[in-house]
Order: C-alpha cells, then sequence, then structure tokens
C-alpha cells in the first residue's frame, strides 16, 4: 500500500482576472508526467471565482463532471437545455459521453467549488443536481455513497468538530479536505483544506484498509473510490 499526501500549495496555480484555479493534475500549461491522473481521475480541480466571473459554453466529451459548490453559488447551462444554481453544499454531475457544450457562471461573488473529472465514454449526456442526504448513522459508521458512477463512488462527508467517520475500502482511495481540517491519523499527518490523501492498495486483494478520520474543526471531505 502506497500512501501520498498533496498539500493545498503542491498544486498549480492558474490567476487571471476574477478567477483563481487550483489544478491537482496536470492541465494545459502545467505539466508533469508524474501527476496526469489518479485511475480514472483526470482532473481534480478548486476554483474561486468572482460574481459574473467563470468559463463561458465550452465542449467536453468523455469525462464525468462532479461539481461540489463550496461557498457562493455556480450557475449551469448546457446544450442539452438543462440549466439550474448550484448552491453551497450542492452537487451537480454532468455526463459528457459523446459530447455536450455547456457554462459555468458565479452567481454570487466569492464562489468557490471543486470540480473532478472521470473517463467515462459511455451513456447519454446529461445533467442533474444530486441530493446530498444527512447521514443517522453512528459517528464513526461507514456513510453510504452520495454518488455512484462506473469510474468510482463519491463520499461527501459533513463532519462536526471532534466526529469521527470511517472510510471505504478499495483498490484506489482519494480524499480532499474541501473545508476545514482533519487530525492526524495513523496513515497522515493533519490534513487541511485545500491538501489532499491518496492511497493506493498493492497487496491481494487489492483492496485499502478501512481508515477512521476525524475532524479538527467542522469539516467537509470529498472521499472517491475507484478502480485502478
Amino acid at each position: 500500500m502506497t500512501v501520498q499526501i498533496r498539500r493545498a500549495s503542491a498544486r498549480f496555480i492558474d490567476k487571471v482576472p476574477g478567477r483563481a484555479t487550483w489544478h491537482s493534475f496536470s492541465f494545459g500549461s502545467f505539466y508533469d508526467p508524474e501527476r496526469v491522473a489518479f485511475g480514472p481521475m483526470v482532473c481534480h480541480d478548486e476554483h474561486l471565482l468572482g460574481a459574473g466571473q467563470g468559463f463561458a459554453e465550452h465542449h467536453h466529451e468523455g469525462v464525468d463532471i462532479v461539481t461540489y459548490v463550496v461557498t457562493g453559488a455556480l450557475s449551469h447551462r448546457d446544450s442539452l437545455g438543462n440549466e439550474g444554481v448550484l448552491q453551497a453544499g450542492e452537487l451537480g454531475w454532468l455526463r459528457a459521453s459523446s459530447g455536450v457544450e455547456h457554462s459555468e457562471v458565479a452567481a454570487a461573488p466569492a464562489t468557490r467549488f471543486v470540480q473532478v473529472w472521470l473517463q467515462q465514454y459511455d451513456g447519454t449526456p446529461a445533467w442533474q443536481r444530486v441530493a446530498i442526504e444527512p447521514s443517522n448513522d453512528a459517528p464513526n459508521a461507514l456513510r453510504p455513497p452520495t454518488l455512484a458512477l462506473p469510474g468510482g463512488e463519491l463520499r461527501v462527508l459533513r463532519l462536526a468538530a471532534g466526529e469521527h467517520a470511517m472510510l471505504p475500502t478499495a483498490p484506489l482511495l482519494h480524499l480532499f479536505v474541501a473545508s476545514g481540517a482533519l487530525l492526524r491519523h495513523s496513515l497522515a499527518e493533519p490534513l487541511s483544506a485545500g491538501d489532499t490523501l491518496m492511497v493506493t492498495a498493492e497487496e491481494t486483494p487489492a483492496q485499502t484498509p478501512g481508515l477512521e478520520i476525524a475532524a479538527a474543526t467542522e469539516a467537509v471531505v470529498l472521499v472517491w473510490t475507484m478502480t485502478a
């Protein structure tokens, strides 16, 4: 098993007036042969937009695009006729598949969102808002997936200060602290907003161990489990 921590400050930073983007993987003019993908995950970006700023209509294909809004609000419009505004704490999913055009524009000041692309060529292009159900489980119970896609499963964990949560087992585990901070645990130092923990199982069976995390402060953690 290999464990890697990527600090927020180690990401590629792209800034233009009204917009800042932090790339976890190689993107555009930013290239590192050791940071191209993690399993089917080929893009993991964090964006900060000023009101009315964002990305004009552009084309995607061959990916599932998952967007979680941390603060503010994000307006989505696509060539399929879908449009809507994702508020802070909401999740959206776009299946680009054979091809779709869409735009993303901040509908509020200081809109911050995290976006992940997973390689996926099958299926019919579609967009939907994904409900994030509150968990009534025991504090350290394994939460059910928030979103299950062919490329992987996402769990959005909202933790109070001091709250614990179990992480699922999988060949690949990708944990991102969207806000707040986590305490030290057996595989990692404390993690802060923008930090990433990546765990790859190398033994047989290829499954990461069931890890437990604990919040140092109120936190939102995005946990992806994927096959290699």
